[in-house]
């Protein structure tokens, strides 16, 4: 639905993206439309069902559990870092044996409304996703038994899994799995300012970010991609990135599909660098330069992006000023992840 309606805006329902579309500035008359769009859900800032809080809490120390590894020492937020909006700041995430992995940490937050999971969507699930880092050889390269083995030595632990899960016997590793999930699908990204100017604030942001928003939602045809509350279409795209990784295409059977990955959330998107699946791109300048004629130029591209993109100076930076308003304030962010949750 939302992707429908945006596409109607930006093309007034005929045309390609292949093509640069005329200006959709933020202005009387669009602005309510903008505003809906991208108006976050009540279910975003509701707090978590009483049965939940005793999983999420539990879910929350595995998180940060070196029982969860091999090494005893290592855990998930060895490569999700909360004060780096669930990143790790390097290109590609390193493992605790020192292997560089294939790709960047993704960020983790308002996961609770994503399809699939993954820069190439493998998992259909948290569960399932939290599972694979858990078992990989160059990440925690834990095993379940010695896993379950450990948390059952520990007989405080053995009371969270028992009021978290009163239907289950004893630790077992779908349990261990769930909890991490409601851990994860807790994590909601913070309102930044622009949440305030959506739900009707207009001083909220700056003119040179309104410039910017104008440019995201206009001539960039970022919205295309990054549209709704969470920044993103939850689909995958070639949007011209180099190197030989094919992403969601290299899990075709015969690994020739199109090298395509996820949309990412742009939330957050100022404590998440350096950015694109293989963290290749440093800054948000950077971004923007790529999507200003950086890109690989091929016949897979993505038919939402626009092909002859010119941005002035003054654009590539206001539209780099809106992106940073998309992150929460400090007093927004003070302790949102950081607080273990109360059961």
């Amino acid at each position: 639905m939302i992707a429908s309606l945006i596409w109607l805006i930006l093309c007034g329902g005929a045309g390609t993206r292949a093509g640069p579309v005329s200006e959709a500035p933020a202005k009387p008359g669009r602005e309510a439309v903008w505003r809906a769009i991208f108006a976050r859900p009540a279910e975003a800032d509701r707090p978590p069902a009483p049965e939940e809080q005793a999983k999420i809490a539990l879910g929350y120390d595995l998180f940060r559990d070196g029982r969860l590894s091999a090494s005893g020492h290592d855990s998930c937020v060895s490569c999700h870092d909360p004060a780096r909006a669930f990143t790790d700041g390097r290109p590609k995430a390193i493992g605790p044996r020192g292997v560089v992995l294939e790709r960047n940490a993704p960020a983790l937050y308002d996961l609770a409304w994503a399809k699939t999971f993954f820069w190439d969507g493998r998992a259909p699930g948290l569960a399932e996703q939290a599972r694979v880092p858990i078992l990989a050889p160059d990440e925690l390269a834990g095993d379940f038994a010695t896993i379950t083995r450990r948390l059952s030595a520990d007989a405080a632990m053995r009371a969270r899994f028992a009021e978290a899960f009163p239907s289950t016997q004893d630790i077992s590793e779908t349990d261990i799995l769930e909890a991490l999930a409601a851990y994860e699908r807790s994590l909601v990204s913070p309102k930044s300012r622009f949440d305030r100017w959506v739900e009707g604030d207009d001083l909220a942001l700056t003119e040179e970010e309104l410039a910017g928003f104008s440019v995201f939602v206009g001539k960039g045809g970022c919205v295309s991609c990054h549209g709704g509350w969470r920044f993103t279409d939850d689909a995958f795209h070639d949007i011209g990135m180099p190197g030989p990784d094919m992403g969601r295409g290299g899990l075709k059977p015969d690994g020739k599909g199109l090298p395509e990955f996820k949309t990412p959330s742009l939330r957050e998107v100022s404590r998440t660098a350096p950015y694109m699946h293989d963290g290749s791109l440093a800054t948000l300048r950077d971004v923007v330069e790529h999507y200003a004629g950086g890109f690989v130029a091929r016949p897979s591209l993505a038919p939402t992006l626009v092909r002859d993109l010119k941005l002035t100076d003054a654009e590539k930076s206001a539209l780099i000023a809106f992106l940073n308003a998309l992150s929460g304030e400090p007093d927004a962010f003070s302790g949102h992840e950081t607080t273990r949750p109360t059961p």
